[in-house]
């Protein structure tokens, strides 16, 4: 199965309401706050049963390379994870035993740049953001993660679900030590 379709069609969707745009905004920051928060029953209750979430790990090449970095599925990715997978790694934050959350880390998620489009189906909505993820722990621990997002939420009975997400970091190296944040 291609879990990319929706995300790799072209920009053509018709833009969305400044209404439906509106409802979309604020869901963004919703779960920006749910996951500042570390709110993750919040958060997960926001995430479709079929999600897929995606942060492919992009290479610096030279633009003459086309190597997919980006789509294929094969290649190495920071998250590359289903809603099974991403309550495991939840849970792990529950057994005391996550080194990296012990003292906690403290989180800010910023969202800017929304476009909502729609898709081919009438209750699924393509929305384009980008993002500023900072986060401290202890006395010197701290990283900035910026990047730009492509989403599929759903409808459903009157609140959005998030059914796929693509992340791309804009850093050329991740230097941060762990990678125990949700964007």
């Amino acid at each position: 199965m291609n879990q990319t379709t929706t995300l790799e069609r072209p920009r053509t969707g018709a833009t969305a309401s400044l209404e439906l745009t509106h409802a979309l905004t604020q869901t963004l920051y919703r779960e920006a706050r749910c996951l500042d928060d570390e709110d993750y029953v919040g958060w997960v209750a926001m995430l479709a049963d079929d999600l897929h979430y995606h942060m492919p790990g992009i290479e610096t090449r030279y633009r003459r390379d086309t190597t997919d970095q980006v789509t294929d599925l094969t290649r190495m990715a920071y998250y590359n994870d289903s809603l099974d997978e991403i309550k495991k790694r939840l849970t792990r934050l529950e057994t005391g035993t996550a080194w990296s959350e012990d003292p906690a880390t403290r989180y800010a998620h910023i969202v800017t740049n929304v476009e909502v489009e729609h898709t081919d189906k009438a209750d699924e909505f393509r929305v384009f953001s980008n993002f500023y993820a900072y986060r401290n722990r202890n006395e010197r621990d701290e990283d900035s993660l910026i990047g730009s997002r492509i989403d599929i939420w759903r409808e459903t009975g009157g609140a959005y679900q998030l059914v796929k997400r693509r992340i791309i970091l804009k850093h050329n190296v991740m230097l941060s030590k762990n990678l125990n944040i949700y964007l």
